[in-house]
């Protein structure tokens, strides 16, 4: 087990300038290895959490030397484990999160120890965000308004919550209506530097939503991860990751003017996605970087996910120190920040002569070859110049239905379609815009480009310029500081004039929460086939993800946001076609109303303030009346509601005992499902609206909840009987028990009916059956999903046998119970002639201390066959999770005994 840490030699005391010490820390020039110096930056934070958490146990020296050999091992997909600094959780995940901590003290209370002893033992950072829907835009009272169907929507979430953050310690909940979980985490979560009980060390942070990669344009490394990795780092235990190759950008020169952020950033997506950075990291340097806002470097940061990286990683300099100071840091803070960065070699003085890093592999960039550019229609990385854009358009018309393509005729592709708006005459065409949103993270942390929006909205009002009264325009800041600055330099009342009224502070289009379009305009656009377009400024536009009716969306700066509502089209030339008439019957054109770099510059000078931070973040821990008003129960152990739809008590824990249940091999099992290739999470686990012939919709129906009051699987991630429930029920499912049918259904292989996966799970696990899932390739791929493996465990599901595994969903499997094991090279099902109607039996030795990760075992069936399988438990950790019965039955235990 785990024993004290070898690099304690290297632990060195950091002097404060003035005396006295800020603390102690584990000293990367004290160990004197020349590979080192050489490290890119993203890579020494790992190494520096390796060297402070390991017991040569969860984090071994063989680890240690692993990462200070990154040029040579990083070829080689080697894993490492890594330890967190934190972890960011939103609404729909932290639901799950705080479930299963509430379950676990009421096991650790059941088992006689203290239960007050379970809190995570990381830092947690909670931010409710993703609930807010546009159901009322282009109104003073939007804010309001949608806040009160949002409370009424999910006050049961809301309420559990709110327990959650008073019952546990180290976990901070902040309110819905606060802002966006990456712009909260940017301005005010972000700690850069830890000093935890006078030991200092890099924050890094995993988060349970993609975009978590925003935080890197702050020298923070943060990508993220599924809820079950979040929630075993939440718990203190180590991450499995494969140790990533390093892409090094350099950026040189700085932006022309009249180009924005976003303009960049889609230039840099759209040359990353080329280049090919799927599990890697990338890291920017050079000296395009003194140029670079902070803000900017969030931008690039938080697509990450878009162009395919890991993290898109900012090391931290003189911009970073001087973005802390303007969001309101303390003095003291920011001191210890650059002072302990400096001292371990991961502060980059560009006043200085730069050491040479390797990288992997190379790109770069001249930031003067950035043009004004959007992308669409249907995804992020497909960047069209602005100057292309009606040629661009008028080709998607034409083009065969694809990403670049709607095959509309040729003979209506200039239709107009008349309709009546509130008794107004109106017309509609192709191209037209219905939605215009300055939304998202992405573009609502940056002041640079919200107040060159608002100076748009300025110079179009002057000119006498109007937005159609029947595009949905809305503004959604990522948090209040926008509202402050706005208010400040008195823009604010000309994107309220324009329609762009605040509706809320949140995650809201480009997630899909732009609410409903105008009954007129919705029939228009339906009965006629047009395709209208939506413009944001968010950072996904896959199709069907922003509104149903929408098939045309295009991702933009907020100023261009500003612009297209005004055009009202996405058809159009900026360069030679007028936006409108201004007040004289005077043609506008596009370059009327663009502001200069110059004159955005000066109004984000005298606007944005640290003082609007403080003051804003202050608030953020007061709550808001309505979460104020919300009763909750007081304890730290939760008053479960059995009648309660939304949050259940799991049964996770029922039958644990203080001793380990030991290992457990597979008797006699029966196959509940037997599948082909490319499983993805999203066939296993329940993901979106609950189908109506569903059992899922069958056990709301019997509790009395009304179809149209269903809400989505995310949003009853708390309630296991419904997410089990879910499982399996994609009706898109391929199982060969079914000899051809498509659907959510299998064979109870004793009686040769057909039921629902559940009812069959259900039907074995009464009559005493174990089960098995037998699959092909890569099971389990797609994104991360707590659920998928969760799921089956609920379902009974002892093992699954497959050809490979996705490397996260293998882990959760692991940790849910699950024995993972793949058939030998060029073996599977089809080969070994097996049909899945066989009976399953998997002998394990009954000690841990008998069996080593990846070692081989046999599979026997009841007909004689029997074949060799590679036990993937991969780390002696894995083991022990399994001796425990699951990740959370392993850390009870250890926090019973290390209290004991």
């Amino acid at each position: 087990m785990a024993g004290e840490n070898p690099f304690k030699s290297i632990l060195k005391t950091l002097e404060k300038p003035g005396g006295g010490q800020f603390g102690k820390y584990y000293s990367l020039p004290a160990l004197d290895d020349p590979r080192i110096d050489k490290l890119p930056y993203s890579i020494r934070i790992l190494l520096e959490s390796a060297i402070r958490n390991c017991d040569e146990f969860e984090v071994k020296s063989k680890d240690v030397e692993k990462i200070i050999d990154w040029e040579n091992t990083s070829p080689k997909q080697v894993e490492i484990p890594f330890k967190p600094a934190r972890v960011l959780l939103q609404d729909f995940t932290g639901v799950p999160a705080v479930v299963d901590l509430a379950c676990m003290r009421d096991a650790m209370n059941r088992l006689g120890g203290n239960s007050n002893k379970i809190n995570p033992l990381v830092p947690v950072d909670l931010v409710i965000d993703h609930s807010v829907q546009v159901d009322v835009a282009r109104s003073e009272n939007a804010v309001q308004a949608n806040m009160e169907f949002e409370f009424q929507r999910n006050k049961e979430r809301f309420g559990f919550l709110k327990w959650g953050s008073n019952a546990f310690h180290n976990m901070l909940v902040v309110p819905p209506g606060s802002g966006i979980v990456h712009q909260v985490n940017l301005e005010y979560l972000g700690r850069v530097v830890f000093n935890t009980d006078g030991i200092l060390y890099p924050d890094s942070v995993v988060g349970t939503d993609s975009h978590t990669t925003m935080i890197d344009g702050l020298g923070v490394a943060g990508w993220g991860v599924g809820g079950i990795e979040a929630e075993a780092a939440m718990l203190g235990q180590p991450m499995s990751m494969v140790l990533p190759g390093v892409v090094g950008f350099k950026l040189l020169g700085r932006l022309r003017d009249g180009v924005t952020a976003t303009d960049l950033v889609l230039t840099v997506t759209q040359m990353l996605r080329k280049h090919g950075v799927v599990g890697k990291f990338v890291e920017f340097y050079g000296e395009g970087m003194s140029e670079l806002s902070l803000a900017d470097r969030a931008t690039i940061a938080n697509m990450s996910p878009e162009y395919g990286a890991t993290m898109g990683f900012f090391p931290v300099d003189h911009v970073t120190l001087q973005y802390l100071k303007l969001t309101g840091r303390s003095d003291d803070t920011i001191a210890m920040i650059e002072s302990y960065l400096r001292a371990n070699n991961m502060f980059v003085d560009y006043t200085k002569p730069q050491v040479e890093r390797v990288y992997s592999s190379s790109l770069e960039l001249n930031l003067e070859d950035v043009e004004p550019c959007i992308s669409g229609p249907k995804r992020p990385h497909d960047r069209v110049p602005l100057r292309e854009m009606k040629a661009d358009w008028l080709a998607c018309l034409d083009n065969r239905v694809g990403f670049k393509g709607f095959a509309v005729p040729k003979e209506s592709q200039n239709k107009a379609v008349d309709f009546t708006f509130h008794g107004t005459p109106a017309q509609l065409r192709h191209g037209d815009v219905v939605i215009a949103a300055i939304t998202s993270c992405t573009n609502t942390s940056n002041p640079s480009v919200m107040l060159g929006a608002a100076l748009v909205a300025k110079k179009a009002c002057e000119l006498g310029l109007e937005v159609k009264p029947w595009v949905k325009t809305s503004l959604a800041p990522g948090s209040g500081v926008v509202t402050k600055y706005f208010q400040r330099s008195g823009l604010q009342k000309y994107l309220n004039q324009l329609g762009f009224h605040i509706v809320g502070y949140g995650c809201t289009t480009c997630i899909g929460n732009s609410g409903d379009l105008d009954e007129a305009v919705a029939s228009a656009i339906t009965e006629n086939d047009i395709v209208a377009a939506a413009v944001l400024s968010g950072n996904r536009n896959f199709e069907g993800r922003v509104h149903p009716l929408t098939r045309a969306n295009y991702l933009a700066s907020p100023p261009l946001v500003v612009a297209y509502a005004l055009a009202g089209t996405v058809n159009i030339d900026f360069e030679t076609e007028p936006i409108g008439l201004g007040k004289d019957g005077k043609k506008i054109f596009f370059r009327d109303i663009w502001p200069s770099n110059e004159e955005v510059a000066n109004v984000v000078q005298s606007s944005v303030l640290p003082d609007m931070f403080r003051a804003t973040y202050e608030a953020i821990t007061k709550g808001n009346p309505m979460w104020n008003q919300l009763s909750v129960p007081s304890g730290t152990l939760y008053s479960w509601d059995p009648t309660s739809t939304y949050i259940h008590e799991p049964p996770y824990f029922k039958e644990m005992s203080m001793s380990p249940p030991g290992l457990h091999g597979v008797k006699n099992a029966y196959c509940l499902l037997n599948f082909g290739d490319s499983i993805t999470t999203d066939h296993i686990s329940p993901a979106g609206s609950i189908h109506k012939d569903s059992p899922a919709a069958r056990y709301l129906l019997e509790r009395g909840v009304d179809r149209r009051d269903f809400n989505s699987y995310g949003s009853r991630r708390g309630n296991d009987e419904v997410m089990a429930r879910g499982t399996f029920a994609n009706i898109r499912l391929v199982n060969k028990l079914l000899k051809g049918e498509v659907g959510p259904k299998t064979i109870h292989i004793p009686t040769g009916e057909k039921l629902s996966v559940f009812d069959a799970a259900m039907r074995y696990k009464s009559e005493g059956h174990e089960t098995v899932i037998l699959a092909g390739a890569e099971y389990g791929s797609g994104s991360s999903r707590d659920w998928a493996a969760k799921g089956p465990m609920l379902l009974g599901v002892k093992a699954v046998i497959a050809k490979s595994f996705e490397r996260i969903h293998r882990s959760n499997l692991v940790g849910m119970g699950i024995i993972p094991l793949c058939f030998k090279p060029g073996e599977d099902a089809e080969t070994l002639g097996l049909t899945g109607h066989e009976r399953y039996s998997i002998d394990l030795p009954s000690s841990v201390n008998e069996i080593r990760p990846g070692q081989d075992l046999a599979v026997v069936t009841d007909n004689g066959k029997s074949f060799t399988c590679t036990l993937r438990f991969d780390t002696e950790v894995e083991l022990a999770y399994f001796d425990h019965g699951g990740i959370l039955q392993y850390v009870i235990r250890n926090l019973i005994n290390s209290h004991h």
